[in-house]
């Protein structure tokens, strides 16, 4: 069983990411569950999942890396037990560390060779992002095995290769893909290194 965490600061298109994940499974014919962790009170992201016919978990009203730790722990056991999946995704809130995450999913007797982080960047609002929070978005992709930036269709000229570049300079060892999850460009690039 192979376990996705979605990493990334609020809006930057974890949950749409998410549902192409599921999709690609979804097509290739692995049974898939989803965990979403909510930050607000109504659970939209997890209602829109059940909706598309998902089996999807949602961990509400506060973060799975701190407050919701005993929580996810026995939300996996459940998935695991009821479902018996071969893939998980999991999304936590934009606030939560993936790395923190990744720790509670060893916890649950999952095979730390079969979790993956991936990082998500958001290109529109990256500027803004790391003069404000530079260092937490720095926390958030430093325990990712690959680094996505998001949102590449909207990418103004030469913002795609600023970003890249700051990435890089940081995660020299990390691959980094410009994609968009909503047209769907480069996620083929993703889909192929993931098991």
């Amino acid at each position: 069983m192979y376990v996705y965490i979605l990493g990334g600061f609020l809006g930057s298109g974890k949950t749409t990411l998410l549902m192409k994940l599921a999709s690609m499974y979804t097509r290739r014919g692995l049974k898939t569950a989803l965990l979403v962790n909510e930050s607000g009170e109504i659970g939209v992201d997890g209602a829109t999942l059940k909706a598309e016919g998902y089996d999807a978990i949602e961990l509400p009203d506060g973060c799975i890396c701190c407050s919701l730790s005993g929580t996810l722990q026995s939300a996996l056991k459940n998935i695991m037990k009821d479902i018996d999946p071969e893939i998980i995704i999991i999304e936590p809130t934009g606030l939560a560390l993936p790395h923190k995450v990744k720790e509670l999913v060893k916890v649950s007797m999952i095979d730390p060779e079969e979790i993956f982080i991936i990082g998500v960047a958001d290109i529109q609002r990256f500027e803004d992002l790391i003069k404000k929070k530079e260092q937490f978005f720095s926390m958030q992709m430093k325990s990712s095995d690959f680094i996505l930036i998001n949102k590449c269709d909207i990418a103004k000229e030469g913002q795609l290769e600023e970003v890249e570049s700051w990435i890089r300079e940081r995660y020299p060892d990390k691959p980094i893909i410009p994609v968009s999850a909503k047209t769907e460009e480069n996620l083929d690039k993703l889909y192929e290194m993931m098991k």
